[in-house]
């Protein structure tokens, strides 16, 4: 069972190695069925079991970059060792890179025309499933734990939010491009870092666990 939760761990699905197969590592061993094209349930069949430690294998010989990459139309790809929550929230961002900047866009429902910083913020986390209603930029000052995440760190203060997964920030503010599709709203930044330069003087927040 050990064995099994860091197998799904390495190909993406992050699992605790407890030895036991909880709730969890059936819901893990269920996506990583479904992503490889198998009957999509909680059984680590025989075939299951090799599909799997066949792409153990291929990671292993070929470590994944650890870096959020920008594509060329502005869309962005986790890294394929990233936990399947960390591409879930990238895939959530891909899907608003075309929305214009519209202030208290995405507070009142995470289904807007138009997002503001931490609206664009919010609906990303909620991509991933690690947040249950829209917040401010105030608000996402309290967001999960204090401190830089590993995958993903939230930047708050009380006039602007952005975040960085992967090496990547995800912001409304142009602080080193690209700024892909052109206009306003919310775009994948090469510079993780770069809003920092505003002085804004802000509270480092994560997703707890990640």
């Amino acid at each position: 069972m050990r064995v099994l939760q860091r197998d799904l761990t390495i190909a993406g699905f992050a699992t605790q190695i407890s030895g036991i197969f909880g709730p969890v590592t059936k819901r893990h061993v269920i996506a990583f069925k479904r992503q490889q094209g198998l009957i999509a349930n909680g059984a680590v069949t025989t075939r299951a079991a090799k599909v799997l430690l066949a792409r153990v294998a291929s990671i292993e010989a070929d470590p994944p970059s650890t870096t959020t990459q920008i594509n060329s139309d502005g869309t962005a790809t986790a890294p394929a060792a990233a936990p399947a929550v960390v591409q879930e929230v990238v895939a959530a961002a891909n899907r608003i890179i075309a929305k214009p900047y519209v202030y208290g866009g995405g507070h009142g429902s995470f289904s807007d025309f138009g997002y503001d910083c931490s609206g664009s913020v919010s609906y990303a986390l909620h991509g991933g499933g690690l947040l249950s209603s829209p917040e401010d930029s105030v608000a996402l000052e309290s967001y999960g734990s204090a401190g830089a995440g590993h995958w993903i760190t939230v930047y708050a203060n009380a006039g602007h939010a952005f975040m960085v997964v992967a090496g990547r920030a995800f912001d409304t503010a142009d602080y080193g491009g690209p700024n892909i599709p052109g206009g306003s709203g919310p775009r994948w930044r090469s510079n993780p870092t770069g809003n920092l330069a505003d002085g804004g003087g802000y509270v480092v927040r994560h997703p707890t666990g990640l």
